[in-house]
């Protein structure tokens, strides 16, 4: 399903289609004008200097399986790197010849040595236990608490370990291996992105017992929210101290990752999410040009009235929300959208091209799209599919 299409978006997409198809698959495309042109509408996508919708696809390892034809195996694509390595070479041979450029990093994802000690993450605060799902192609955090007793037990314990956090969040050889990974010169593992706080809640506690929590027990439900934010600040200020810099040169902005919002109606999420972020961009993005970034991949343009009272600066949400809706509440947010994943990764050809013919029409008249996915970039997604979306921006995209 594609959403919000009108009907001269199917017919203008069509027309492209057929072009692609009588050259054998690849869409029409000057590669060099593209490439110069989205170098300079990177730069500023509210700029009246900007050429045409820059493009934030750049495809994803995930993307290999389809591509290359391999059998999917999602475990030593996560944890093979010399294995991920060799295939991202092979995926960017291919890559050269139908988009003009590679896409995925030929390098480790992490060096093998040194490497930054590992640091207890907030869900390690709160108990949440993190376990590789095969089956699921990701991590997943599983509850710690069950019910309000369960839970008010939990948060005794999190007050407890928030009072020496230093000693539970750094592991026994994190001088040692801190001072191996300076002398390598390996950037430091600042702490400046997390899972949103609904998210969060709802992984440690339940979806719908964090529901019920709030609507019934709303003291504990403040009292779980409050020591998230207090969890979160204290984490990053200590990492923000065993780097060693001033203040002045500690990084500004702050990204959440915050699918489960959705679920939340506008009360209850003002009460609950809204007040972490609020206090957390106040602390690390306070100023108009620190970044202030927030994804969340579902259905919640109902959260867009709560969410424009924070100044966003960049939004990845769901298909179903319009990009209209969006720059309604949030004028000055980069809105990097509104592809559906799905629609990608089928590769239905003319609802790809529709789509962004949708959302161009919507951002035209005040600019700040970055044509992406409204999600991540799903195996199935293909080469093919973002050279035709680059035609679609060369022939209909320009400003």
């Amino acid at each position: 399903m594609s959403y919000y299409l009108k009907e001269h978006h199917l017919k203008m997409a069509e027309t492209l289609v057929e072009k692609t198809r009588r050259l054998g698959g690849l869409a029409p495309l000057d590669l060099n004008r593209f490439w110069q042109d989205e170098e300079r509408a990177q730069v500023d996508p509210f700029s009246p200097a900007c050429p045409q919708v820059p493009l934030g696809i750049r495809m994803s390892v995930e993307c290999v399986f389809a591509e290359l034809g391999i059998e999917e195996d999602w475990t030593r694509l996560y944890h093979d790197q010399r294995w991920r390595l060799a295939l991202a070479k092979e995926y960017n041979r291919k890559a050269k010849e139908i988009v003009g450029r590679p896409l995925l990093p030929e390098k480790l994802a992490w060096p093998e040595s040194p490497r930054w000690p590992e640091v207890k993450a907030l869900h390690d605060i709160f108990e949440g236990r993190n376990e590789w799902r095969p089956e699921a192609m990701s991590y997943w955090l599983h509850p710690a608490a069950h019910h309000p007793d369960q839970l008010a037990r939990l948060l005794d314990r999190v007050e407890t370990r928030l009072e020496n956090l230093r000693s539970f969040l750094f592991p026994e050889n994190w001088e040692e291996g801190k001072l191996a990974c300076q002398r390598a010169g390996l950037p430091f593992p600042f702490y400046r992105a997390q899972r949103g706080p609904v998210t969060l809640a709802m992984s440690l506690y339940g979806p719908e017992n964090l529901i019920y929590l709030i609507l019934d027990r709303p003291q504990l439900a403040a009292r779980f929210r409050d020591l998230i934010l207090k969890a979160i600040l204290k984490r990053a200020r200590l990492l923000d101290e065993e780097s060693g810099l001033p203040p002045e040169k500690l990084p500004r902005g702050w990204s959440w990752c915050d699918d489960n919002c959705a679920l939340l109606n506008r009360e209850m999420y003002e009460f609950f999410g809204y007040p972490i972020l609020k206090a957390v961009f106040d602390e690390y993005a306070p100023g108009p040009r620190d970044g202030r970034f927030q994804h969340s991949d579902s259905e919640m343009g109902h959260l867009l009235p709560v969410l424009g009272k924070l100044n966003l600066t960049g939004v990845n949400f769901g298909p179903g929300v319009k990009v209209s809706e969006i720059r309604k509440y949030l004028p000055r947010a980069i809105i990097y959208g509104q592809l559906a994943p799905f629609t990608f990764s089928r590769n239905e050809e003319t609802n790809i091209v529709a789509e962004f013919l949708r959302d161009f029409e919507m951002a035209r008249e005040d600019r700040g799209l970055v044509f992406s996915t409204a999600g991540s970039i799903n195996n199935g997604s293909r080469l093919t599919g973002m050279r035709l979306i680059m035609a679609a921006i060369q022939e209909f995209g320009r400003y």
